[in-house]
């Protein structure tokens, strides 16, 4: 079995990506969309299963966007005898990493992030301003911080098909080591 995390910034492409792979076939698994990640005070722990949206001034300071240990531990159970995707991204990304075998990185431009948070249709994320800052400046980090672990950086302003072979590529090079 090999364990995908494919992780980026707000807007990279993840969501386009995940339905390219479940078109081809592939088990791909949206952390967002699928159940994988919620909002949750950092002050508490507690999630909250109705945001503000958009979310108000310093919002952002006190709630993160997690992805769960637990369910990530029954995917890697379930998809056992499988190559699985998952698709996503969370601040706690470092605390479920040892449960994959490959974590890919898209990456893109800030023009590319611009227009795409501004244009983008499958949800809001990064249209308010206080939100669209913070994808800026994560966006900033994302590609020497991913590097620095080892992660395999794939340029997200490829098309769609493209930048799924080059994921589906280097998913074939972690299973063939």
């Amino acid at each position: 079995m090999t364990l995908v995390w494919v992780t980026g910034n707000s807007g990279v492409g993840k969501s386009t990506l995940c339905d390219v792979l479940k078109g081809r076939g592939r088990a791909a698994f949206d952390a967002d969309w699928d159940g994988y990640s919620h909002w949750a005070d950092r002050t508490s722990g507690r999630s909250v299963t109705d945001p503000p949206d958009p979310v108000p001034a310093g919002w952002l300071d006190r709630f993160g966007w997690r992805i769960s240990r637990e369910r990530v531990e029954e995917l890697a159970a379930r998809m056992r005898d499988d190559t699985a995707f998952l698709c996503g991204s969370a601040e706690n990304e470092d605390e479920v990493r040892d449960l994959f075998d490959l974590v890919v990185c898209l990456v893109i431009d800030e023009r590319t992030l611009r227009h795409r948070l501004r244009t983008r249709t499958n949800n809001s994320f990064g249209q308010h301003p206080e939100e669209l800052a913070a994808a800026l400046d994560h966006n900033s980090r994302a590609e020497p911080g991913y590097r620095s672990l080892g992660a395999t950086i794939i340029d997200g302003t490829r098309p769609p098909a493209e930048v799924a072979e080059a994921v589906l590529a280097a998913a074939a090079a972690a299973a063939g080591r």
